[in-house]
């Protein structure tokens, strides 16, 4: 029986927002909360990563229909 390695990143992460979580709540500034530029940065992330979606998924139903 192998370990799953979806249910270990799952963990994982959300260990590591438990983590931030706490730093944020201690009140010092820089303990771990999220900054305006990393929030930015995630918005540009997930921005691209939704673009790339929409923009494979065309091409995949594309492909899709000319199969016969």
């Amino acid at each position: 029986m192998y370990p799953d390695p979806l249910w270990f990143y799952i963990t994982y992460m959300c260990g590591r927002v438990r983590q931030r979580v706490r730093a944020a709540r201690d009140g010092q500034p820089e303990s771990g909360a999220l900054t305006l530029e990393w929030l930015v940065i995630a918005f540009v992330i997930v921005t691209v990563a939704l673009a790339a979606l929409a923009f494979f998924r065309s091409k995949v139903k594309s492909y899709e229909s000319k199969i016969p």
